[in-house]
């Protein structure tokens, strides 16, 4: 009789690859994991090559304390650590890597060569692994520490390497973990090389020293230092003064323990301590470092060991948004940052010249250039939707706008709609919907709070959405200017040179067709600088840099969305951004240009992410309300 047992354990192999899918999800996931090891082994130089983003080639070489033969054929060994040895050391782990999982993981879907020396050992270790199979051990001549190459990564996992995405993208990928480990060691020398071309050569230093080595000379002036110390945690690092606030995110770092983590609830803390002092849509920077024993956090809550548990976050919460508004609010009376003394860390509330200061909000660049009517910045001449309607206001003018609206003859320019593309892989556009027609050129129209417009239809009232029906108007424009690629451009008086960091230049880079789609001119200016010549022309007034930045912003949140192709994602992700800034009082012309706007675009009930625009309240429906 056969026997009925069908379980059996896996092969190391396999169970190697299925681990693999949880740790190694790209090359900035070996990137990150390998830099960890570096730093657990003392480094105090850490070198980074690549060759395709990483499809090809990670090398990894450090100077630290190396390895024996012995611990050197373990660490590819899973569950293999030198960092943990009882169930109790989970609760007091200082180092980066603990799981004993990295090494095993990248060695199952690459082929790894490593070469390690202890500093006493007269020579070191080789082995060379194919898809966790040992092919070669042997002793050899190297330098002190480790070299660790990883070669054509998921070849033997042809399926994922399918899933990896462009170079560019990888790029930015391993861009921002190799930043967020530089930043989180400042004590430690980076070098990362890019098929052969120097990307970052970062000198040990202070942590003020490595955000502007990372970052850029023009974030000297905008650092703002920050500590608070109790009884159970300490807070210190650097934010960003409220003025330089961008419309891009990626510049805001937590670090519990010096390692980086994700924490949506500290990062709404240090918002909340801006509240008031930076305009909506922007986003401080931030560098901040949490000190805490680490019997109160839980960090063994996932492979990548970016998510953590606080046993007190409320406490945490209070405690990092204190230190925050404290900095927000002596920032300006300060000295400035003296990059040639060591003050990484001493708190400038406590010298002898300021120990006399009072803490006090200051009114940001921002908001007094708003209070006086003027923006500081050089502004193009373009004429937004704003002033693209502009009409006469006052009730004894309403009979003549109407009538010049009627007979054509009004001044006001119309924005002009050719034939609609048709909108594209969505579902929601394809429900089947109720036919709402567009209201009588008679009917009587209303606007409520700024938001809403109402209109007395055939059987009731209409209520359209305004915020709405600007979302689908300016889809269908970036939609269309995506795909023909015929977006008007405003050139600009004074081009405008701007800064971008090095993963956000990566994005420009892979997006310059449709960046110039929309209506933007620019051009490469020296290492991660643009020249900002032309904007579209019919967004709304503001700086370029802000512009510009928005935009980034929204590709990074387009780029989110897998399920749509990037000009639609692109289109969906603008209008929705750009809307906002129309929920404006609206006069009487300009409210039956937008109705006509609307109707004639491919669907005037929805927006493009399904939402409705239009309601219609019928008469039996307002009788039911009545006598409810």
């Amino acid at each position: 009789m056969p026997s009925s047992d069908i379980i059996q354990l896996l092969p190391d192999s396999i169970a190697n690859q299925i681990a693999a899918g949880e740790v190694v999800q790209r090359p900035a996931s070996v990137v990150k994991e390998l830099m960890e090891n570096a730093i657990d082994a003392k480094a105090s130089h850490v070198q980074v090559i690549l060759k395709e983003a990483g499809r090809t080639l990670i090398q990894i070489i450090d100077d630290g304390s190396g390895m024996s033969e012995t611990d050197a054929r373990m660490s590819f060994e899973r569950h293999a650590t030198s960092k943990i040895r009882q169930s109790e050391d989970l609760f007091r782990i200082r180092t980066m890597g603990f799981r004993g999982e990295a090494l095993a993981s990248i060695a199952a879907i690459a082929q790894v060569e490593l070469r390690t020396r202890q500093e006493f050992d007269e020579l070191g270790t080789m082995i060379r692994i194919d898809g966790s199979e040992i092919k070669a051990q042997e002793a050899v001549a190297c330098l002190k520490g480790t070299n660790l190459s990883v070669k054509n990564l998921f070849f033997n996992v042809p399926a994922r390497r399918n899933f990896l995405k462009s170079n560019s993208v990888e790029m930015r990928h391993v861009l921002d973990e190799f930043q967020r480990v530089a930043l989180a060691h400042p004590q430690v020398a980076f070098t990362l090389h890019h098929n052969d071309t120097e990307v970052f050569n970062l000198q040990s230093g202070k942590l003020v020293k490595r955000i502007v080595d990372i970052y850029g000379k023009s974030y000297r002036e905008q650092l703002a230092f920050c500590q608070e110390d109790t009884s159970y945690i300490s807070v210190r690092g650097y934010i960003g003064k409220p003025e330089f606030a961008r419309k891009t995110r990626g510049e805001q770092f937590f670090f519990v323990n010096d390692r980086y983590v994700k924490h949506s609830y500290m990062h709404h803390a240090v918002i909340s301590a801006f509240d008031g002092t930076i305009p909506e849509g922007s986003h401080p920077f931030y560098v901040l470092f949490i000190e805490i024993d680490p019997s109160h956090i839980d960090i063994n809550i996932h492979p990548t060991k970016t998510e953590i548990k606080f046993d007190d976050e409320k406490s945490v919460y209070a405690i990092v948004m204190a230190a925050v508004k404290k900095a927000v609010g002596v920032y300006n009376l300060s000295q400035s940052i003296d990059f040639d003394d060591n003050i990484n860390f001493l708190n400038p509330t406590s010298s002898d010249q300021n120990h006399n200061l009072i803490p006090r909000t200051v009114m940001p660049d921002w908001a007094a250039q708003s209070k006086k009517g003027e923006s500081g910045q050089s502004r193009s001449n373009l004429t937004n939707w704003n002033k693209l309607f502009e009409g006469l206001q006052n009730t004894e003018d309403r009979n003549r706008e109407l009538a010049a609206f009627e007979t054509n003859e009004s001044t006001v320019s119309r924005p002009s709609f050719q034939e609609q593309p048709k909108t594209i892989a969505s579902k929601i556009n394809r429900m089947a919907s109720e036919v709402i027609s567009a209201p009588e050129s008679d009917a009587v129209l209303f606007q409520l709070h700024n938001r809403y417009i109402l209109s007395q239809v055939k059987d009731g009232i209409m209520l359209i959405d305004q915020k709405a029906a600007y979302e689908r108007i300016l889809y269908e424009r970036y939609r269309k200017m995506l795909t023909n690629r015929n977006g008007a451009c405003q050139q600009l008086l004074f081009p405008k040179t701007i800064r971008l960091t090095h993963s956000d230049m990566q994005l420009v880079n892979e997006t310059k067709k449709e960046i110039r789609s929309l209506g933007f001119e620019f051009d490469e200016f020296g290492s991660n600088e643009l020249i900002i010549r032309g904007i579209p022309a019919d967004l709304p007034e503001e700086s370029e840099q802000d512009l510009f930045e928005e935009l980034i912003e929204q590709l990074k949140q387009s780029y989110s969305d897998l399920k749509l192709n990037k000009p639609e994602s692109l289109s969906r992700s603008l209008a929705r951004r750009f809307s906002v800034r129309y929920a404006v009082k609206l006069s009487f012309v300009e409210i039956h240009t937008l109705i006509d706007q609307l109707f004639a675009s491919t669907d005037p009930n929805r927006t493009p992410s399904g939402e409705a625009i239009i309601v219609l309240l019928t008469m039996d429906k307002l009788t039911s309300i009545f006598k409810a």
